[in-house]
């Protein structure tokens, strides 16, 4: 499912290397844009109302309510609280998986032996990013894979395979409140959610078109820069 939406003034434009992490504050209103640079590569998300962090992404509520397991244009992203956190509004790939969790040094040993133990993971990103917002690891919920095909069997297992995505696809959301939005750039190699080859995306956050729309409805984003912003950009 597709749709079109119009962004206005960019608020910050990041580009996060392979395997790194990143958050930012998205204001009610304001339009994040995830854009998978390369193709093939999966971005774990969490999310947490930026003033009361005890709220946060809750896939049963989401799967619930919507009734279905995949998140495409329409979903609303719902809190722990039943609370709308963000919506998306705009979706090129097709569907993203809420089920798959996120790769930790644990699951990499469970599952490829015990010589991935030293290879970094979303688990690790996570508790690196959130420490600078003051989340631990009880913090740590169930989270969205951006881009990450996790098809569902008759029998009712998972499987991770070949990624849907391509060079320049995206998701747009709506923040619905003021949410504290946290990404883990997936730097799993011992699976083909990555195309085992990690790499670059974009994270964008832009104003809402005020006013009456005319003409294309598409909106101008600069060129990225190679690495990060500021610290203090991030964290606008």
């Amino acid at each position: 499912m597709t749709a079109t939406v119009r962004s206005g003034r960019v608020v910050s434009d990041d580009t996060v290397p392979a395997r790194a992490a990143w958050s930012g504050i998205v204001r009610k209103g304001q339009l994040l844009t995830v854009t998978d640079l390369h193709g093939n590569q999966a971005a774990d998300f969490l999310l947490y109302d930026a003033h009361d962090t005890s709220v946060r992404y809750s896939a049963p509520d989401t799967v619930q309510a919507q009734g279905g397991v995949f998140l495409t244009t329409g979903s609303v992203l719902l809190s722990c609280e039943h609370t709308p956190l963000m919506t998306v509004v705009e979706d090129t790939c097709g569907r993203h998986d809420t089920l798959g969790g996120a790769c930790s040094k644990e699951s990499n040993t469970l599952r490829y032996g015990h010589h991935t133990w030293s290879q970094h993971a979303c688990v690790e990103n996570f508790l690196a990013e959130g420490a600078r917002h003051g989340l631990g690891k009880r913090d740590l919920v169930s989270n969205i894979n951006w881009f990450m095909n996790v098809p569902v069997e008759q029998d009712g297992t998972l499987g991770i395979v070949d990624g849907i995505s391509a060079p320049g696809l995206k998701v747009v959301l709506r923040a619905e409140t003021d949410v504290l939005a946290l990404l883990s750039n997936c730097p799993q190699i011992n699976n083909p959610c990555n195309g085992f080859d990690p790499t670059a995306v974009r994270m964008t956050i832009t104003e809402p078109v005020t006013g009456p729309m005319t003409g294309p409805i598409t909106g101008p984003i600069t060129e990225p820069d190679e690495g990060y912003e500021s610290d203090e950009d991030r964290s606008r």
